[in-house]
Order: C-alpha cells, then sequence, then structure tokens
C-alpha cells in the first residue's frame, strides 16, 4: 500500500480465502474459515517502518519490500492454517530460506531467462556492436514482459488463484473506499474500482520497463557479465520501482501522471477479479480490524 488530507497509505495482499491490511503501524488478516466465519489475526508491525531508514529515498524501497515478503509470506501460512486446522508456522530460518528459494526462481525467471534469450539474440545478429546491443536488450525486455503477462494470465486460469485475485479485488475496492471517505459497507465498496496505483503489480510491471532502460544503457556485455548485472542491478531497480509508484501515487491529480500509469492500472486486470458480497465482507473486516488494532497502540 503524501495524501491531500494526510491520509495513511494503506496496502495489503490477497491470502488464501482472505486478505491482509497493512497500515503503518499494525497488520491485520480477516480469513473466512470452513464454518463460514471470519476469523481475524492481527500484530505489530516491524519497527522498521518507523524507523530513519523508513524515510530514505531508495533504501527505503528495499527494506520494506523484503519485509514485506516475509510478511506476506506469513500471511499466507496463517490463511493455509486456517483452511487446515493445522498449526504451522513460518518464520526465523524456515520463513528466509522459503524466501530465498522464491527469490532465486523469480531471478531465474524473469531475469536471468530474458537475459540469456537477449544475448543469443546479440550473438545471432553480430554480438559486439551497439546495433546489436540496442536490438538484443530491446528482446531481453520484451521477452521479460511476454513472461510477466503470460505467467499472471497462466495462473489466473487456475480456479483456486482465481479466488485470491478475487479477494484481491476486494482489498483494492476497499481502499479505495476508504480513500474516498465512504462507508466500508459491502454494498459500498463493490462500487469502486479494482484498479490501485499503489498495487504490487503495477510494481512489477514498473521494474520490467525499468530494466529496458537501464540494461540498455549498459551496452554490450559478455554472457557471464550480462548475467551477473541483472543479478547486482536488481536492487537498483526494485529501488527505482519503487519510489517511481510512490510517486505517482501522490500525484494523481497531475494529468501527466494519470495518463502514463494507464499500463500499470491495466495490468490489474489479470490479477484481480471482481469480488462477492462475502469477499467485500472480509476484507472490510481485515481493513477495521487493523485500524482498531493501530488505535489501541496509540493508547
Amino acid at each position: 500500500m503524501d495524501e491531500p488530507l494526510s491520509l495513511p497509505n494503506y496496502g495489503g495482499q490477497a491470502v488464501i480465502e482472505g486478505v491482509m491490511m497493512r497500515g503503518r503501524e499494525a497488520v491485520a488478516i480477516a480469513m473466512r474459515a470452513p464454518n463460514k466465519e471470519i476469523v481475524i489475526h492481527h500484530e505489530p508491525l516491524n519497527k522498521i517502518y518507523k524507523s530513519r531508514i523508513a524515510k530514505i529515498p531508495f533504501l527505503r524501497g528495499l527494506i520494506m519490500l523484503w519485509d514485506a515478503l516475509g510478511l506476506g509470506m506469513r500471511a499466507l501460512t496463517i490463511s493455509a492454517n486456517t483452511q487446515t486446522g493445522e498449526d504451522e508456522k513460518l518464520e526465523g530460518p524456515a520463513l528466509y530460506l522459503t524466501l530465498g528459494i522464491s527469490l532465486a526462481f523469480a531471478v531465474g525467471l524473469f531475469m536471468l531467462t530474458p537475459a540469456a534469450l537477449g544475448h543469443l539474440t546479440e550473438f545471432l545478429i553480430g554480438q559486439g556492436s551497439n546495433s546489436a546491443a540496442w536490438v538484443g536488450n530491446l528482446v531481453e525486455g520484451l521477452v521479460r514482459l511476454a513472461i510477466l503477462i503470460g505467467y499472471i494470465a497462466l495462473i489466473g486460469r487456475i480456479p483456486d488463484i482465481r479466488r485470491v485475485f478475487a479477494y484481491h479485488g476486494a482489498e483494492h475496492k476497499t481502499i479505495n473506499a476508504f480513500e474516498a471517505g465512504a462507508e466500508l459497507t459491502p454494498e459500498n465498496v463493490s462500487q469502486y474500482s479494482l484498479e490501485h496505483p499503489r498495487c504490487g503489480t503495477a510494481f512489477l510491471l514498473t521494474l520490467v520497463l525499468l530494466s529496458v532502460v537501464l540494461f540498455a544503457l549498459l551496452g554490450p556485455l559478455p554472457m557471464g557479465l550480462r548475467l551477473l548485472s541483472r543479478i547486482i542491478l536488481l536492487p537498483l531497480l526494485a529501488g527505482l520501482a519503487y519510489e517511481y509508484i510512490r510517486w505517482t501515487a501522490s500525484n494523481l491529480k497531475n494529468p501527466f501522471v494519470r495518463l502514463i500509469i494507464k499500463p500499470n492500472l491495466a495490468l490489474q486486470h489479470l490479477t484481480t477479479r471482481e469480488p462477492s458480497h462475502d469477499m467485500l465482507e472480509v476484507s472490510i473486516a481485515a481493513f477495521k480490524a487493523m485500524r482498531d488494532q493501530e488505535r489501541e497502540i496509540h493508547l
């Protein structure tokens, strides 16, 4: 998940049969249990969100994104436990190992595979020249974009993932309704947009598009150095993408900003679905629980 009225930049994430809502100081997860009741879990946020690091441009993005990955993984585990009745925990070394494996897969699929295909393109048309490097980097960027869109579209066909995407839509609608000052009822929230400028989908697309520009500036590189550069420069790309999303979300009244975020909003139609009334109830419950927890922190 700045504003004219200093509204907090709330964010969230869809989980299994539920929604996680993150505020400034607390996070809450609401889940629809197998018995159809709404189960709530809440906890305070890591203190790093209130630290000096959280105010340093570019560095804050890397720290918060890493914490958000861990937080999201724990939320998914909690929601899965709610459905199965088990009490498995994902924290400490197990959490970081899972994150490491997930990141390694993502880097291999979205960063290294397109880079290798881009290098192959350079080799076929004349490796070493600036024109070949430009074409290779363009091919790399297009392949990376195609993999991102294809992957999202493919997993979106899985019934269970479609339900997660519907909860993602409920999360967006709830935050949009809050930011518009509407009363948070399923009837009201259902009228708001599935799109939101601070969505993680927007972050991913921004990262991919920025990679085309950044990697093109490097010119022709040997295969090994090319692959290594994609890993080394990934934190820089993530920091740039985070700051870009933050900037656009803070300047939505600017017509130019509204124009340049259209691709980010369009891609969200692949990662969201129209939620049911029951799903909106869960999302609203998560949002209200998060807000209640933050009020208690300040008592």
